[in-house]
């Protein structure tokens, strides 16, 4: 046993406060009422029929990267993958670092058939199993300077900007039509780039400029760390909120808002370093201050360690992300959460070799947060957090609901925002219909029996 609960312990002194927004907030913005209008051919109101609405997609976005699609070491590690992938989200976030898409220069790595990089699947792969599984792929990220292609690094700014233009003219050809969240700019905090055009005053202006002309029909969002998302002042002159402001003012479309969020503390000072992550006010704070802006938020990179395999390590882990994805959903603004990795042991960035990995397992000296970080295990079996994550999408924020017209031939019901297959049953016969319940329509649906 261990005392790890005591991170907890603002989720129970803000209770009230908290569990009040995530209530009111779910039930605001996440539901809305939807008024079906059933008539026969020729017009005339039909009465008496029974309708039940059972909820079959959501209109919110949940998702997790897609960076182990076919990668993993077995035929059937690969399908587990697959299978608990597609049995929960509805979104997944393809890799588009420039570094391994493009290797060598005008080589790229579009195609299924590829030559494979590890944890970076070819995208053509990545987007037919999206389409396949009825997964909204988004594109990370067009301009991620610290995963630029080695053969940019001693280029000129011109030129650098010449082959940013032709990877986002070749990028939008392929999949402009396919995907329609794209991610420009990625984690701009660092001290200096790998290319000279990075420390360009203009840089993340024009890639938003440049990233418009190509993608003139596409969500374009910025995306930043979890330190600059969540962890500054809350005011308006922090970094990223500043730096926001200021390429708006010069003309860049920033259609959303990406803020990670990624625990990437050690289990020994997981206490001191989540005053601020496990906060829930101020978490909504920062939500509410970025909503100024009147653009969607995202949750677009989400990590929480269990440190272990521990049985109370691992339920920890589902309670925080059960509190925090309540948290995140019941905000007006937020549209996306998207997990980072589904399973654990593999995302090793300081040392990428599949063979170390899979000999590896067990072994918490190699990262602690990077190994116990996901919703699966090494062995592919869902964690309560898996199941954590399932049961809020599946189960708490899902509507089946029941009526029956009046004389006019109109019902209503009130449900989650998202796809719905209707059954009307009426003399005896039924049919079915599907339907969209959205927050930005009026939801009147009209029926002709």
């Amino acid at each position: 046993m261990n005392d790890r609960r005591k991170v907890l312990e603002l989720f129970e002194q803000q209770k009230e406060y908290t569990d009040k927004r995530i209530s009111e907030g779910i039930e605001k913005y996440r539901k809305g009422n939807a008024e079906i209008i059933v008539t026969d051919k020729n017009g005339k109101a039909v009465p008496e029929v029974k309708i039940k609405a059972v909820q079959k997609t959501h209109e919110f976005r949940f998702g997790a990267n897609l960076f182990m699609l076919d990668e993993l070491e077995t035929d059937d590690k690969n399908e587990k993958y697959k299978k608990y992938f597609a049995d929960v989200f509805n979104m997944a976030t393809l890799p588009f670092y420039w570094n391994t898409l493009e290797p060598e220069r005008n080589k790229p790595r579009y195609d299924k058939d590829s030559p494979k990089v590890y944890r970076r699947p070819a995208p053509d792969l990545c987007v037919e199993f999206c389409e396949k599984n009825g997964i909204e792929p988004r594109e990370h990220a067009l301009a991620y300077d610290a995963f630029f292609p080695k053969w940019l690094y001693n280029a000129s700014v011109e030129e650098v900007k010449q082959e940013y233009e032709r990877h986002c003219a070749e990028i939008s050809e392929r999949y402009a039509d396919k995907i329609p969240t794209i991610e420009v700019t990625n984690e701009m905090q660092w001290e200096r780039g790998k290319t000279a055009f990075y420390d360009e005053p203009n840089f993340v202006e024009w890639c938003f400029k440049t990233a418009e002309k190509y993608f003139p029909n596409n969500q374009l969002v910025i995306n930043e760390i979890t330190r600059l998302s969540w962890l500054d002042c809350c005011r308006a002159t922090d970094k990223y909120y500043a730096y926001i402001e200021a390429n708006m003012l010069k003309g860049a479309r920033i259609d959303a808002i990406g803020m990670q969020y990624h625990l990437f503390n050690k289990r020994e000072m997981e206490y001191e370093w989540t005053r601020l992550t496990l906060n829930p006010e101020n978490l909504y704070r920062h939500m509410d201050m970025y909503s100024n802006f009147g653009k969607p938020l995202q949750i677009t990179e989400v990590t929480v360690p269990a440190f272990s395999w521990q049985k109370e390590d691992e339920e920890i882990q589902a309670e925080i992300i059960e509190k925090l994805y309540s948290i995140w959903f019941s905000h007006p603004n937020v549209e996306q959460i998207i997990y980072w990795n589904l399973v654990d042991g593999y995302a090793h960035l300081w040392d990428p070799d599949p063979e170390k990995i899979k000999a590896s397992q067990g072994d918490m000296s190699i990262g602690e947060n990077y190994y116990y970080g996901g919703l699966l295990r090494f062995d592919l079996s869902p964690k309560p957090a898996y199941n954590t994550v399932k049961n809020l999408i599946q189960n708490v924020w899902h509507t089946e609901e029941g009526a029956v017209t009046d004389e006019n031939g109109i019902c209503s019901f009130r449900g989650f925002y998202g796809e719905y297959e209707l059954e009307f049953e009426v003399n005896g016969k039924t049919m079915k219909k599907t339907v969209l319940l959205s927050s930005k329509s009026d939801n009147k649906i009209k029926v002709v029996l």
